[in-house]
């Protein structure tokens, strides 16, 4: 019998991109493809491409372009590309670089191995778009690398026209799941090893808009709450406009949804605002903010802010600094504003001049990560509780550290020592508390002894799941789930 033939998925992008990864991994996977061992050459190397992010298209063909001369060494190899990108640029791939063999949109993951047998019998070009979601992704099987958290969506699309973002036009209007179908692939997690899960949708709180109900969103972090053995459930991204006291009150009086909340921002100029299209400004974005806090006063929250948009004054940047020392953000994801193809924003007069962008971001970074420093040093000799991280820690200057997550999402790095000095073993996705001793702007360390361990479901999982893998036994594919959430990929907004 022939070799399987192996594979290679390369993402980048948002959330939503992570999950669509890990969905074609196990299509491939079902399809008895099998992954390609670090550094050799995969048979197919799937691009899962983004259309948000800045120079999306050309690190896309700089890679392609790389590939064609690896392909014409590899006889048989093919290269797919699906994404963001993919639903936008479509023929423009295949004319750019002939050498791809398959094109396929984000709502038609589930045709990728059709589409490479088609494309090797027919030895021509694979283009597949379809203009809407026929299937909800989640009934496609789906690998998830991790035994501990995992990613469950409850929407896709998005019904926002924001003058900045393609995403509407690529993903489509919002598309809900039931929430018994939803509630019952939670349920399946956790009998498989999970306690933690994301709730992901392009705007999460607008959840039930498609059924007609509005509190939806709030039922479901409560719902959320009576599933036994689910320790951690977190959620992205909320849209401010949509944000509603029901929410706030769910969050704080459900034992296990994480006081954590990431609300993208933009700009903190009404004028600004106005202009993008965000229905909401600066007045009720800082008044969620205080109730949340009113609720929940050890909320951490986190933020997406645009800066450079078009028209922006020196007076509307210095809206969005006083909004970011207001708000004190634990974290802030930002980012220079740059034109993307189809969006409305393209087109706007008064586009602001590179060095005066480049000079607001780093006048911004200056004060996000002052704030966030502070907002750190105040968790200076708390003991917070952490699920570890998977990952086999670092040397800092001899010792060795692991990290895991606090309750609101603060990466804490900490040394395995016991109070008695031994070295203490703990599995990613057990629980530890520990003593911070040190803050930085993006982490807190703990350096001192592990004040408790608590082994858990998800670490016998993560335990059996290694060892099955150290002995060379195929894992199956999980049919529900995604990995850990990324800490620094918000999502597309």
């Amino acid at each position: 019998m022939s070799e399987p033939r192996t594979y290679q998925v390369r993402t980048y992008g948002c959330q939503m991109n992570v999950h669509d990864s890990e969905r074609l991994t196990g299509l491939l996977e079902n399809a008895g493809y099998v992954a390609a061992p670090e550094d050799t050459q995969a048979d197919v190397v799937v691009f899962n491409t983004c259309a948000v992010r800045e120079n999306a298209d050309n690190k896309l063909y700089g890679n392609l372009g790389h590939l064609a001369s690896v392909k014409e060494k590899h006889p048989g190899m093919q290269i797919a590309v699906g994404g963001c990108l993919a639903q936008k640029d479509r023929t423009t791939i295949t004319d750019r670089a002939p050498w791809v063999d398959v094109v396929f949109g984000t709502h038609n993951i589930g045709s990728l191995p059709v589409l490479l047998e088609r494309a090797r019998a027919l030895e021509e070009a694979q283009v597949e778009i379809l203009e809407s979601l026929d299937v909800f992704p989640s009934t496609l099987p789906t690998k998830r690398e991790s035994a501990y958290a995992a990613w469950v969506s409850i929407s896709v699309g998005c019904n926002n026209t924001c003058t900045f973002c393609i995403v509407p036009s690529l993903r489509g209007t919002e598309k809900d799941r039931r929430p018994g179908e939803i509630l019952a692939e939670i349920e399946a997690l956790v009998a498989e090893g999970v306690t933690e899960v994301t709730l992901l949708g392009q705007n999460v709180n607008t959840y039930g808009v498609e059924f007609g109900d509005k509190l939806a969103f709030g039922k479901l972090l409560r719902a959320c709450g009576q599933i036994e053995g689910l320790e951690r459930v977190r959620f992205t991204s909320p849209h401010p406009a949509a944000f509603t006291d029901d929410v706030i009150e769910a969050m704080a009086e459900t034992p296990n949804v994480m006081h954590q909340l990431h609300m993208p921002l933009q700009s903190g100029s009404d004028k600004v605002l106005r202009d993008m299209r965000r229905s909401y400004r600066q007045e009720r974005y800082l008044g969620i903010i205080e109730r949340v806090r009113a609720a929940m006063p050890d909320a951490a929250i986190t933020t997406d802010i645009i800066v450079g948009f078009p028209g922006e004054t020196e007076e509307d940047f210095q809206a969005t600094l006083d909004v970011v020392r207001k708000a004190r953000f634990a974290n802030a994801f930002t980012f220079q504003y740059s034109k993307r193809p189809g969006t409305p924003a393209a087109d706007l007069p008064d586009q602001i001049p590179p060095e005066v962008v480049t000079d607001r971001y780093q006048r911004l970074a200056e004060v996000v990560n002052e704030i966030a420093w502070a907002e750190n040093r105040k968790h200076e000799d708390q003991v917070l509780e952490l699920m570890v991280a998977e990952g086999e820690g670092r040397k800092d200057a001899e010792t060795l550290r692991l990290s895991g997550r606090a309750r609101d999402n603060r990466l804490v790095h900490f040394t395995p020592i016991a109070p008695d000095g031994s070295a203490l073993r703990v599995r990613p996705g057990d629980m530890v508390e520990v003593r911070i001793t040190h803050a930085a702007p993006h982490h807190l360390v703990a350096d001192g002894p592990v004040t408790s361990v608590r082994r858990t479901r998800a670490g016998d999982a993560w335990e059996n799941r290694t060892a099955t893998k150290a002995a060379g036994v195929s894992l199956g594919l999980p049919t529900v789930g995604v990995p850990a959430p990324l800490a620094d990929a918000p999502a597309c907004r």
